[in-house]
């Protein structure tokens, strides 16, 4: 091995503290909207099958499906101060 790629070996090794702090945020961010992005979908998919199933309930079915977005939803927006809080502390 050549001294230039022993050299670009530990560049690459050593993380200094902000690249750690870079790659904590994405890592929380990346996660932290990636479960509520699947529960959004599964919510909504399984409130279209019970609003085809019985379309004069669509109303109820409706409003309480936006209604747990907004809760699932909150969950993403904690997960990304979260990583700001990583990125910023």
């Amino acid at each position: 091995m050549s001294p230039e790629q022993v050299e670009l070996a530990t560049q690459v090794a050593t993380l200094d503290a902000e690249s750690m702090k870079n790659f904590a945020m994405a890592a929380a961010a990346a996660l932290g909207v990636a479960g509520p992005a699947i529960g959004i979908g599964m919510l909504v998919s399984r409130a279209l099958e019970a609003i085809g199933r019985n379309p004069e309930a669509a109303g109820k079915i409706q409003s309480t499906m936006i209604l747990g977005i907004v809760f699932v939803e909150a969950l993403a927006i904690f997960a990304l101060v979260v990583a700001f809080i990583i990125k910023f502390a």
